[in-house]
């Protein structure tokens, strides 16, 4: 039998993100502008969900329009961290906003990064 969790979606002005964990794997979906002023959003929601029992955590940065340093930061803490925890991480990203910063600082590859359509992320 699959447990489905779903969290209550944490907003800020700028980004909504929405957590939901099925069996032991975590999917966060964040809609909207990653910048100074949202990522500690987006950090809250890795750390709660890193902190928790999951084996495989998907970042979904499909519904993402902008994403500057401040997430790069957020999100390649929560890669070392879940590395270090054994957990495997998996970023999908659709528009250039998120894959260009994401190819430029090389955290595309080290992040194992995949393009989808915008479509797909949600799906």
């Amino acid at each position: 039998m699959t447990a489905v969790t779903s969290v209550d979606p944490l907003t800020s002005d700028l980004v909504t993100i929405d957590v939901s964990i099925s069996d032991s794997v975590a999917r966060i979906s964040a809609v909207g502008e990653i910048d100074s002023t949202s990522a500690p959003v987006l950090r809250e929601r890795l750390e709660d969900v890193l902190a928790g029992d999951v084996q495989q955590l998907v970042v979904d940065l499909v519904g993402v329009t902008f994403l500057d340093s401040a997430g790069l930061c957020v999100l390649a803490a929560a890669h070392r961290k879940a590395a270090t925890q054994g957990i495997g991480m998996q970023v999908l990203a659709a528009s250039r906003a998120v894959i260009r910063p994401l190819q430029i600082t090389g955290l595309w590859s080290l992040l194992g990064a995949t393009q989808v359509e915008a479509a797909a992320g949600a799906a």
